[in-house]
């Protein structure tokens, strides 16, 4: 029985971990997220009045529907809680700022804002 103990202890804080980890994101979910990501670390940056962010359109409120309707279908389609999607977002956001890739993840980005999504919407 000592002997189990350990193992089960062991296996137990195996599957905890392994719960907490969010499971992998299809290619669509990721990029949705890392718009997302970008858009709130830019229009976080114009509202500071950060030169680089100031540098690109305003992002207001068409960003901001863009992030809440990219996290809601991403939490729908991938079966992410509230604390999986914001842990997905600050993960895009760490990426983002990690790797200074803002700039090129915003060309690819920005035409979204202008483009209706499947359900017809902009």
């Amino acid at each position: 029985m000592i002997r189990i103990v350990p193992v089960l202890a062991l296996l137990a804080a195996s599957a905890s971990l392994h719960a907490q980890q969010a499971a992998p994101l299809s290619l669509e979910h990721r990029m949705a997220l890392r718009c997302s990501a970008a858009f709130a670390l830019v229009a976080h940056g114009q509202e500071t009045g950060a030169a680089a962010a100031l540098a690109y359109p305003p992002l207001g409120g068409e960003a901001r529907e863009y992030f809440v309707r990219a996290a809601a279908r991403v939490m729908d389609e991938a079966g992410l809680d509230e604390e999986g999607i914001r842990a997905a977002l600050a993960a895009e956001a760490r990426d983002l700022v990690d790797h200074d890739s803002i700039e090129p993840i915003m060309q690819v980005c920005l035409p979204q804002l202008g483009e209706p999504d499947s359900a017809g919407h902009r």
